[in-house]
Parts: C-alpha cells; structure tokens; sequence
C-alpha cells in the first residue's frame, strides 16, 4: 500500500513552462511529482491503476479540460483527490467545482506555498482513505479466516478469490465433495458483497420433486396447478438483490435448466400460472458435486447454461488433500461442541491426531465435526483406527508421525502459545521451530479464529 511519501502529485497543464515551474517547486519541498500534458493521458494511467496521491490539473486547457477531467476522475473506484488550477475562475464555476467533488480551488496568481499547502492536505485524507480501505480488506481477510478455516496452500488461496470476487455481482459455480463447505463459501460471497442486506437464499436442487422445482424457482400464482391454494413467491424473486444459493445444481431436469437459463439472460421471470413478468437481479452461486462440462457433454446438463453460471469458478478442496487442516478443524469443532452440549472439551492425544490424518474423510468437514462431537461426548467415533496399532513402517518413520502427531496436539491444546508449548514439552524455542518447521507446521493454523490478527498485504 503506497504511503504518503511515495504516492506521487500528478500535475497536468499544456503549458510547459507551468509544468516545470510547479513541478520544480514541489519536488524542492519533497514530494514526488508525475507531470502530463493532456487530460486524457492522465486519465487513461488513473485507469490503469498508476498510483497517485493528489491529481492538480489547470481548467482551460484544448481537448479535455480540468472539469471535464474532474467529471471522469470522481467515476472511477477510488478517485484521487483533484486539485483545479485557473486563471479564468469565478465564483460559480468554484462552486459548480466543488460540488462535482473538486478537493480545492486555486485561481492564479497563487504563492507556490498556497499550493504546497492544498496538496499536502489533500495528501493526508488521501493517505487516509488508502489506508482505511487496507483496513477493511484486512478485516475482511480476516473474518474469512474465521469462517473458512485452515492454512492449507488451497484454503489459503480459496479465501483470496473470495475476497477479490466478493465485491462483483457475478456468478459462481463452485466445485466441491458432499460436506466440504460449498454454503460456507456461497455465505462468504453474499456476505461480503454488495448485496449483503438483500436476501441469501438456498435451495438444494437435488432434494425437491421435479414437479415442483419450477414452481420453487419462479413461483406460482394461485390455481396455477392443483393445489397451488395461494400465491408463492419463487426463490429467484426473492433472493432478488442478493444471492441465490443453487445446491447440487446438476439436479435440475432439463426443462427447469431452459426456464433458468433465460431467466438470467433476461433479468426476469414469469411465475407459473401468470403473464405478468418480473423484473429480477442477483448473483447465482450454483454448486456441484459431479463435473458439469462432463455432463454438458454427455447432454445431461445445458452447456450455454453452465457458461451462464460459471462466470467464474471455485474449487473445495476435499479434507483428505488438506491434512495438515485436520488437527486444527477438530479442535475448533470440539471447542464448538463443548460450547454447545456445556461440556468441557476434552484433551486430544497425540494418538488420537495420528488417527485422525490417516482417515480418508469421504464426508469431509461434516464427517469430521460430526466426530469431534461424538468425542466431545464421551462416545466412539466410527470407523476410527486405533493410532497405534494401525501405525506401519520402520522405526524412523513411526517415531516422526509420533513427533509430528504430539507436536499438533500440543499446539492445538494450547491454541498455537508457543510459550505453553515449550513448557509442557520442555523444548527450547529453536528446538521446537525447527521441529515445526520439519513437520510442516504453522502456530497461524492452531490459533482460535478471534485470536487470527488479519494478514499483511503480503502475508498468506
């Protein structure tokens, strides 16, 4: 995130002598200066996302002038502060100025100083509002490390898509197992976009009647088939400014997929039963268990309507390929299920974690909250091997994933305190992160998730 010293003052006038003049004079009073010659070549860098502290343009100049600039400059994302220089000024144009979201007005003559002083101003609220927007990405990163668990490599990545499409109304299709969070992700997306006070609504395709999916999708008005008693409102409608979750959306029959299809080209519906059309706007985050494009090809999935709902895609990655999660997420889960059942969460061993990694997880995140609660009742979890009789191979082996499963039980026992760590094993700091460095493991993955302090704009 550039800082106040190194976000540079763009200075645009025709005149050249102007140009060195001024330029000359702010850069003697240590600010770094970008100068133009036109309007438009100054904004096509704004577009480009070229960084800048405070944009200072002359009104009259051929072409585009400073107005015009400022008209364009306050239609972007996150507009500079602009500074307007004339000679021909008078009070209504300052107004009209000032009121378009020009920052300052200076009309020549002016004493440099005057200047120097305008965009020093200018370049603290601008340093402000750069840093109140990493602010708010930070807390956002960080509230999705809460929600979406785990320092695996693709969880990592995963909470970085989110974040960048978060912010855009377009849809999703999103690719994961049976119980490996697909809501999660869909809420995530709802929650921190721009229609997160519009309704998120779910609907899981697979567990409704044929018969009855187009009436839950556009809704029906009364008589419109038998027993159709009163009006309904479709999902689509209602979820109209926010998002709609479609769950295992390979599930739609082929005549729900061409209703769906034209409903998003044409932003509108028409409810069983009724002529009247609807208008309606929202994101479709559609999830699927099984390959679309496979089943496009096959024809038993709508290949124009895949296109429509994967604008873009995410991946779930299954628990079995992010092992080094587990340890974490069944802690998490325990402490959830003590908190829940007014139990005191019980100690896992480190026999207990070895256990716990070799499983193959067929019902991910679901299958292992639902063992951590079982533990948290003092009941057995099925299926589980017994750590130390399942454990094969030669001594150096064993003792690693011994090392390696005492290292995650501790950690995870005290929440990634590395202090209480060294104590209860009695390992000296450099010790212990060389070990932790061995096995793989961060103190980060073990931290509860009000404890996570949000990443660096370089940090994972």
């Amino acid at each position: 995130m550039p800082t106040e010293d190194t976000l540079p003052i763009w200075l645009v006038d025709d005149d050249p002598d102007v140009r060195e003049s001024l330029s000359q004079w702010l850069e003697v009073s240590d600010l770094a200066v970008r100068t133009f010659d036109a309007a438009t070549p100054a904004l096509e860098a704004l577009r480009d996302d070229a960084p800048c502290g405070v944009l200072v343009s002359d009104v009259k100049m051929p072409g585009m002038d400073g107005l015009a600039l400022l008209d364009a400059v306050q239609a972007l994302e996150a507009p500079p502060p602009v500074v307007l220089i004339t000679g021909h000024g008078d009070v209504p144009m300052a107004v009209s100025a000032m009121q378009a979201g020009c920052w300052d007005f200076v009309e020549k003559p002016f004493a440099p100083e005057r200047l120097e002083e305008c965009v020093r101003r200018a370049l603290r609220q601008r340093r402000l509002a750069l840093e109140n927007a990493r602010l708010r990405d930070a807390l956002r990163e960080g509230d999705l490390a809460g929600r979406l668990l785990g320092q695996a490599p693709a969880m990592v990545a995963l909470r970085r898509q989110i974040a960048t499409l978060a912010p855009v109304r377009a849809n999703v299709l999103v690719q994961g197992e049976t119980g490996s969070g697909k809501e999660v992700v869909a809420r995530c997306l709802h929650d921190f976009g721009p229609g997160s006070d519009a309704p998120f609504v779910a609907l899981n395709c697979g567990a409704l009647a044929p018969e009855l999916i187009e009436s839950e999708l556009f809704g029906h008005e009364k008589g419109a088939f038998t027993g159709a008693h009163g009006r309904r409102l479709g999902k689509l409608e209602h979820a109209s400014g926010g998002t709609l979750f479609l769950d295992e959306v390979e599930s739609l029959p082929l005549s729900a997929q061409v209703k769906l299809l034209r409903a998003l080209q044409e932003g509108e519906i028409t409810p069983l039963g009724s002529n009247a059309v609807r208008p309606v706007a929202l994101r479709v985050v559609a999830a699927a268990k099984t390959d679309l494009p496979v089943l496009a090809r096959e024809g038993r999935f709508r290949e124009d309507l895949y296109y429509r709902l994967a604008i873009t895609e995410l991946r779930l990655p299954p628990l079995r390929e992010r092992r080094e999660d587990i340890a974490a997420l069944f802690g998490h889960f325990c402490r959830q299920a003590a908190a829940v059942h007014e139990r005191d969460a019980p100690e896992v061993s480190a026999t207990l974690f070895q256990a716990l990694e070799r499983q193959p997880w067929p019902g991910n995140l679901r299958q292992l909250r639902n063992a951590a609660t079982r533990f948290v009742l003092g009941l057995e979890i099925p299926g589980l091997e017994d750590g130390e009789e399942a454990e094969h191979g030669s001594l150096n082996a064993q003792l690693a994933a011994f090392e390696s499963a005492l290292l995650r039980a501790t950690l995870g026992r005290h929440a990634g305190n590395i202090q209480a760590v060294m104590e209860e094993l009695e390992l000296p700091r450099r010790t212990l992160n060389q070990k932790m460095l061995r096995h793989g493991l961060r103190r980060e993955a073990f931290l509860a998730p009000e404890d996570r302090e949000p990443p660096g704009p370089n940090e994972a």
